[in-house]
């Protein structure tokens, strides 16, 4: 009897587990969604070991950078608020691209005192997932800076409901993925001026571990005949590493002083879990994740740290190389992505700054 109730009280707490860190606050309504949430869990528990196992490594050392000019993608929250922390802290000039300046610069403020820190920073709007908007910040910081030492293309949504942007593009897809596609394309004149021997110039995407289950659909990029959250962000974190990978590679042949690298920050305590169902149980988040600071890390790490100069293309996770999806070791693969990206923009030579 006392086993048969230990039983159920387990399998009891594996639903109340499985319902309370579900993608979506709405149930699963096929076996397809059964099947992704499944996918999630057990990538969460990865996860959460990973970040466990290896938090000895996951630090960041600062060493101050006067002369440096870093742009990043969003900041005004969560993990970009401690990563523009940082980066001021290195005495860097910051430029955020964020779609409310004014409250950006005030979060910043927050945690940071900008009368006193001799980095410099720079507030200005973005809506990553607007292609107009995209061009027009990228317009402004060639008009500002000769050169762009750092890219970080940090901002992201996650879970969210489904929207096409303006442009007519999934927003998991244009905001996580498409509109950074377009942005470094736009500055990658700048960042080669500012790369030198021995001193790459660098770039930073920020993906997640959900790559692992991501799948490009070529032939419904916006998911409008069966759209899932879940399958719609794991998409756009995939993209961002096939993107990487072949991104370095064309570096690579041109020799120029340009590396980038693609992140996964750890499970993280932030508001990008909105839409999830774990905001029914912030006490989990607040025991289990990450804090937006540790988050933080190997995000600065991949942005800064000498040790991994000239080792582009790499994926990185709490301080170190971590495990990506396998489509990410196929040069082929890789090269698909690209060109589907640089048809759907029309960008004939990707990197002229050109669009």
């Amino acid at each position: 009897m006392l086993g048969s109730l230990l039983w159920l009280f387990f399998v009891g707490l594996l639903l109340c587990a499985f319902l309370f860190s579900k993608t979506t606050k709405e149930f699963p309504k096929s076996w397809f969604e059964w099947k992704t949430e499944f996918r999630y869990q057990y990538l969460g528990i990865v996860g959460l070991v990973h970040d466990a196992q290896y938090a000895a490594r996951d630090r960041v050392a600062l060493y101050k950078q006067p002369d440096r000019i870093a742009v990043i993608t969003g900041g005004n929250r969560g993990i970009g608020l401690r990563i523009v922390e940082k980066l001021l802290a290195c005495d860097m000039t910051v430029v955020m691209g964020v779609r409310d300046p004014r409250s950006a610069e005030s979060a910043v403020a927050s945690i940071v005192d900008l009368k006193t820190t001799k980095g410099k920073l720079i507030c200005e709007q973005l809506d990553v997932g607007d292609l107009k908007s995209v061009k027009a910040f990228a317009q402004l910081i060639k008009e500002r800076y000769s050169k762009v030492d750092l890219l970080l293309n940090n901002a992201g949504i996650m879970f969210a409901p489904f929207k096409l942007t303006a442009d007519g593009y999934e927003s998991h897809f244009a905001t996580n993925f498409l509109g950074h596609f377009l942005l470094t394309h736009l500055l990658l004149p700048q960042l080669k001026l500012a790369g030198k021997e021995g001193k790459n110039a660098r770039i930073v995407n920020v993906s997640s571990c959900v790559n692992l289950i991501g799948r490009i659909n070529y032939k419904d990029i916006n998911g409008t005949k069966h759209y899932y959250p879940g399958t719609a962000y794991s998409q756009s974190k995939l993209a961002q590493i096939l993107f990487t990978r072949h991104l370095q590679t064309l570096l690579d042949a041109e020799k120029s002083h340009v590396q980038v690298n693609v992140v996964h920050p750890g499970i993280v305590d932030t508001d990008l879990f909105e839409h999830s169902a774990t905001t029914s149980v912030p006490i989990f988040k607040k025991l289990f994740f990450k804090t937006p600071e540790r988050g933080s890390r190997t995000v600065v790490f991949a942005a800064i740290d000498p040790s991994i100069e000239g080792q582009g293309g790499t994926y990185l996770s709490n301080g170190g190389k971590g495990p990506f999806h396998p489509d990410a070791k196929k040069p082929a693969k890789c090269e698909q992505l690209f060109q589907f990206s640089s048809d759907l923009l029309k960008i004939q030579q990707y990197g002229n700054g050109e669009f």
